[in-house]
């Protein structure tokens, strides 16, 4: 039977608004306690809890999202700070859907330093009551993006699939599956509670019995048919049964959490990984794409006196006034 040990949770926070004269109002918020990384040794695989706590309210409360909208976006936010957890590298990890549902865009990414952002775009003409609708149905037909974009000299890297599954959590089992040909199982969660929006994630990937994605690779790219898959399933099957209320209730720590899935197998745990607000406009940055326009065409873009562009991350208004943009 294996054991770990429960250690409070807790959030490392302020919610005092971030003022300089290159960045907007935005809340200077950490969770210190976000994402526990886990290993299941005995059956070969490895995994993340994640909770955004306050971060998830902070994040969708920034503008008016019908909750549908709001819950998906959520989910997209724990799903990569999941994935960017599991990453090693310098840089951001994120995700981007485009589909001719009612979301017509759905985008998250976290950087290594865990600074979560996300954003869905609403299409225009779609119906005003989203109500019922599944994720699937608000994201309609398109593609799903994965995208590591390290620093440095390191190649972009990016995986592109057909939007497939009743869920965002099946649509990501369908990009590993199809793109990386990976054992992967993900459980995800978004809701308004009484404390405001949450959001959580757990996710668990087969580690190759021999070391590498393509150590097992003796059998006919199915999945279904590789070798040894006993462990995984019954580490599946029991990752299964996790509920939404258990994702998501702040009073029962990751540790109990995953005691009570796997306690019939050792667990062991890392060390927590941080997530923060991390919308990373600021006016210096705008200021450069504007000097990249055409005098007319910021002459088309000036509305009054003033070119205004909008951060659809943390919805604020930058405004630049067009004497001080280029006119030659």
């Amino acid at each position: 039977m294996g054991f770990i040990e429960n250690r409070p949770m807790f959030y490392a926070m302020t919610m005092t608004m971030t003022k300089d004269d290159d960045r907007p109002d935005v809340p200077d918020l950490v969770v210190s306690r976000a994402v526990l990384p886990f290993h299941l040794p005995d059956l070969g695989v490895r995994g993340r809890l994640v909770r955004l706590g306050p971060l998830a309210d902070a994040l969708l409360s920034r503008r008016p999202m019908a909750p549908e909208v709001a819950a998906l976006t959520g989910k997209a936010m724990a799903l990569v700070a999941s994935l960017a957890a599991m990453m090693k590298f310098e840089g951001s990890f994120s995700l981007q859907t485009k589909g001719d549902g009612p979301v017509s865009m759905l985008l998250a990414d976290c950087t290594d330093k865990g600074a979560l952002r996300g954003y869905a775009r609403v299409a225009e003409g779609a119906p005003a009551d989203l109500a019922g609708l599944s994720d699937a149905e608000l994201l309609g037909q398109g593609y799903l993006a994965f995208t590591l974009d390290p620093r440095g000299e390191m190649d972009r890297h990016q995986g592109i699939v057909t939007l497939a599954g009743p869920d965002l959590a099946a649509m990501a089992e369908h990009y590993f599956a199809t793109s990386e040909q990976m054992h992967c199982l993900v459980r995800l969660a978004c809701a308004r509670t009484s404390a405001g929006w949450r959001a959580a994630a757990l996710m668990l990937q087969r580690v190759a019995a021999t070391g590498g994605r393509d150590a097992d690779r003796a059998w006919d790219e199915d999945l279904d048919e590789a070798p040894g898959l006993e462990p995984w399933r019954e580490a599946a099957a029991l990752a299964a049964t996790v509920t939404e209320t258990e994702l998501l209730d702040s009073a029962v720590t990751p540790e109990v959490v995953l005691y009570r899935l796997f306690n019939q197998t050792t667990i062991r745990v890392d060390d927590y990984r941080v997530l923060a607000y991390g919308c990373r406009c600021s006016r210096g940055r705008l200021a450069g794409i504007l000097d990249s326009f055409r005098p007319d065409e910021l002459d088309e873009m000036t509305e009054g006196d003033s070119v205004v562009l909008t951060c659809e991350f943390c919805n604020y208004d930058f405004k630049f006034a067009r004497a001080t943009l280029r006119r030659d």
